[in-house]
């Protein structure tokens, strides 16, 4: 008989999460599961890459309700005579108005949110809160299975999450997975109390999709502009993601003569602040958010260097992906870079500084040999993750 599984995301924005869970969907055996998913919102960049098996399951009334804008919100309540959701929704949006950390904010607000969600009437074999905080809340609060898990993508020790708010939720998981090995000593650091619950199942990633569709055509003018330094990077316009770390990289690169066109793909709540320190910077010509891509291989496969600046990062999909596609690629030094970089070997490792940044794009635009020798070295990797599949199933 097939096991029911049940997935629980915010959306299908243009996350690594986000990826990574669209990745590991369609490595299923759905002869052997029932696979529902909830998001919260049900819209983002890869909702149309969802198998056709999946069952995405329906917004209940209230929650639709709550998740209008404020004033309508309100409205809507009222009329119907939910006043305490009435007050939850305005409780909400006070949190989210004097909390200034993002992550904190989205913790604290779990318990007026939580209201709008009726329990879900059907009972799983298992649970799966595919992403911190909420999905997490959601799946222990919401949700009747036999077996729920917890999925951390990010190094715990500098989320910013209160530890004191996610105790209570995680002690009633059976497992709590994550994406690296720093991230699971992270955690086993941080809860001790659960060290033996925790669990490393890397993210899915596949060579030959990926190669496959790096040969899609694109406007390569965009990315791979003659006599310049094409640079690339793929990540949330957010600040633990480092792009105004790399814009002042940017604008050093070009005080040093060098010609370069670099290119970010994706979005976040930065992106006014970004491109008024683009416009600052003078660099409007020469730094450019492209927004996100449901394909970003092809910008990949055409551009000299891939750069991830982050502040941190949990395991990086981008990172693995520009790994298959053989590109030079220079990273910062956040927590769990050794996880996928050996500096020297397959890529960089440089300090979180615009000054060091600059120091390997030289290197590996000066030192062709060296250069070669990275891009050799990638090509002898086994870079695949499909079988991580395998990990889930026996957890399953």
């Amino acid at each position: 008989m097939k096991k029911n599984i049940l997935f629980v995301m915010p959306s299908l924005s243009a996350g690594g999460g986000e990826k990574s869970l669209v990745n590991l969907l369609s490595q299923i055996d759905y002869d052997s599961y029932n696979v529902d998913l909830f998001l919260f919102h049900k819209a983002g960049l890869f909702i149309n890459s969802i198998p056709q098996e999946v069952n995405i399951l329906e917004l209940p009334a209230n929650y639709r309700k709550f998740k209008q804008e404020f004033k309508e919100s309100i409205k809507l309540f009222l009329k119907a005579g939910q006043f305490n959701l009435a007050c939850f929704r305005l409780m909400f949006t006070l949190i989210n108005r004097v909390i200034k950390n993002s992550t904190k904010a989205e913790q604290t607000a779990w318990k007026y949110v939580s209201p709008s969600f009726d329990n879900l009437d059907k009972e799983y074999d298992v649970a799966v809160g595919y992403l911190e905080k909420s999905s997490i809340y959601f799946v222990v609060d919401k949700v009747n299975s036999k077996k729920k898990i917890g999925w951390i993508h990010t190094n715990y020790s500098n989320s910013g999450m209160d530890y004191h708010y996610d105790n209570p939720f995680f002690k009633q998981l059976d497992h709590i997975v994550t994406v690296s090995e720093e991230c699971a000593n992270s955690l086993r650091e941080t809860f001790m109390h659960l060290k033996d619950n925790v669990r490393v199942i890397y993210n899915i990633v596949s060579p030959r999709i990926i190669k496959s569709l790096s040969n899609t055509e694109i406007n390569y003018d965009i990315i791979n502009q003659k006599n310049h330094i094409n640079i690339i990077t793929i990540a949330r316009l957010s600040h633990e993601k480092g792009i105004d770390i790399a814009i002042d990289a940017c604008k050093l690169l070009i005080e040093k003569g060098h010609k370069v066109s670099w290119c970010v793909l994706g979005e976040g709540n930065e992106r006014e602040q970004l491109e008024g320190l683009i416009e600052r910077s003078g660099l409007t010509n020469n730094f450019k958010l492209l927004g996100t891509k449901e394909n970003p291989y092809p910008y990949i496969k055409n551009a000299d260097i891939y750069i991830q600046p982050s502040r941190y990062e949990g395991k990086s999909i981008a990172i693995d992906e520009a790994k298959i596609l053989h590109m030079p690629i220079i990273v910062t030094n956040f927590k769990t870079a050794k996880d996928q970089i050996n500096n020297g070997e397959n890529g960089l490792i440089v300090d979180l500084d615009p000054q060091a940044i600059v120091a390997g794009v030289e290197k590996l635009s000066q030192d062709i040999s060296f250069k070669e020798k990275i891009i050799n070295n990638l090509s002898k990797e086994k870079l695949g993750t499909e079988e991580e599949i395998n990990k889930l199933y026996e957890i399953l």
